[in-house]
């Protein structure tokens, strides 16, 4: 563990996926913030404080249950809150493909360490026997240790990382 907050930056978990002996991958990303549990749950569940640091919008609800569509200046997607346990944990469901053939669930976990807080990230599962998929799982291990970067540097130091909207 490093002191920068870096905890791992992906590292992929193999899972039996069941019946056919096909492998499926995970997405982990872990980072410790100096921000406390309540301000890391409210970044992933308040509209507003989750526009300072992944999309650029949010239209509809983050609350479990609901389902939102997060813009970016390139496109937009959708997700669905399904639990969401105050300053502990958050599980939203959302399409890795654009046409939205393959779905994945993201499970945040929050815990407080100390004089810290660690957030855990899982992303999956990525059936790579799946045409695209391969390619999907590939830019999810980019893209969370990007989004989890980007965590970091507004909670801990209040900067925007994401390249500016044109």
């Amino acid at each position: 563990m490093s002191g920068d907050g870096v905890v791992a930056v992906p590292v992929v978990g193999e899972r039996d996926a069941g019946p056919g002996g096909r492998t499926s991958r995970w997405v982990h990303v872990n980072r410790r913030l100096a921000a406390n549990p309540a301000a890391v749950y409210r970044a992933w569940t308040d509209p507003g404080q989750l526009v300072r640091w992944l999309p650029f919008s949010v239209d509809g609800s983050l609350e479990a249950g609901g389902r939102a569509v997060l813009g970016w200046p390139d496109g937009s997607t959708w997700w669905e809150m399904i639990r969401a346990v105050p300053d502990r944990e958050v599980s939203f469901r959302w399409p890795s493909l654009k046409d939205e053939s393959w779905r994945t669930v993201v499970t945040v976990r929050i815990h407080r360490e100390r004089s810290a807080t660690l957030v855990s990230l899982e992303d999956g599962p990525y059936d790579l026997t799946v045409p695209r998929v391969l390619d999907a799982y590939a830019e999810a291990c980019g893209r969370w240790a990007t989004a989890m970067t980007q965590l970091r540097g507004c909670l801990d130091f209040g900067v925007d990382l994401r390249e500016p909207a044109t």
